[in-house]
């Protein structure tokens, strides 16, 4: 039978311990225990928030790869704290990436494979983006240009191209993931490349980079190409 999280001791409750010592002394369970609130009939808050993180790999940073459908077949995870912890993720997610457009900095490899990495290093898919900038490399625009297989993208070359004349895109990153977490580049993302960066020169745009994501690393070709 569950008694609640006020079997706790006054130190070991989530809630306490944040106002007590701060949210960075929480460890990822606590932290997940505050956003459900709630434990189930049969579980605390805590031990439900320990199930919750080991359905994502032991890590709080698998949130950003879990859905609603993969939460709600937890026991004691309803659709509203499903949808509660995928919105978490999410604003995290949003934070990441405005943090970086906001602090004005140029868009090379390290700053688009993080723009990108916490989207993309948990998908199962490839997809395929093209960031968009300006003269001074900053960014005017994200264009998701595919999603391919596990094991394939497929890049748009003229939509991509379009899309960044709309936009009046002088420069483009292109920016593609590698669900196996290994961003060496194959042989069509070698082609793809090539094939985009003829496309942008007879458009009038320049291609400035391809990077792949993988898991917590990525590959540049430009960076590449400087060290060849």
């Amino acid at each position: 039978m569950n008694k609640g999280i006020r079997s706790y001791p006054a130190n070991e409750r989530p809630y306490e311990r944040c106002v007590e010592y701060g949210p960075e002394a929480l460890s990822d369970a606590e932290l997940i225990s505050v956003i459900l609130r709630t434990g189930s009939r049969s579980q605390d808050v805590k031990s439900l928030a320990l199930d919750v993180l080991e359905s994502v790999g032991g890590s709080v940073s698998g949130l950003a790869s879990a859905t609603l459908s993969e939460l709600t077949e937890l026991p004691g995870i309803g659709r509203v704290k499903a949808i509660q912890l995928i919105c978490v993720a999410q604003i995290a997610k949003r934070m990441w990436k405005q943090d970086i457009v906001s602090s004005d900095r140029i868009f090379h490899a390290k700053d688009a494979a993080a723009y990108y990495m916490q989207d993309l290093r948990y998908m199962d898919t490839e997809h395929v983006y093209s960031l968009m900038l300006d003269i001074k490399m900053k960014l005017l625009g994200d264009y998701h240009a595919s999603n391919g297989s596990v094991r394939a993208s497929i890049v748009p070359v003229r939509e991509i191209v379009r899309e960044a004349l709309k936009h009046n895109a002088v420069n483009i990153i292109l920016v593609h993931n590698h669900p196996s977490g290994d961003p060496t580049p194959s042989v069509s993302d070698r082609e793809s490349y090539h094939n985009l960066e003829i496309a942008c020169r007879i458009s009038g745009l320049t291609l400035v980079d391809s990077i792949i994501i993988g898991d917590g690393n990525y590959f540049s070709f430009a960076e590449e190409g400087r060290q060849t």
